[in-house]
């Protein structure tokens, strides 16, 4: 398991977002990163995603634009799309 405190790892997942390229930073799997988020009990960015998407979706049936959308969210364009259709149908994302 890495040897980071939660400290460290709380600025590692601002800085770098996913467990895995917090897991390439220090020379660790995905995986471990993830057990010490969880023995830390940090929760992982995409959590908040849910919230996001619900954001995303109503603002795009309010009438903003994909494009503005994606910069207010800081996403891609395309990212923006798939979580309006995804998000349109009901569906999650794995």
């Amino acid at each position: 398991m890495a040897r980071l405190s939660k400290q460290q790892l709380t600025a590692l997942q601002k800085k770098l977002g996913t467990d895995q390229a917090i897991g390439d930073k220090v020379g660790v799997t995905r995986q471990a990163i993830h057990q010490l988020r969880n023995k830390y009990g940090i929760d992982s960015l995409i959590a908040k995603n849910a919230e996001r998407n619900k954001k995303i979706l109503g603002m795009y049936k309010g009438g903003k634009t994909g494009t503005d959308i994606a910069k207010k969210f800081e996403l891609s364009v395309s990212q923006t799309y798939r979580i309006i259709s995804l998000a349109g149908k009901g569906k999650k994302k794995k």
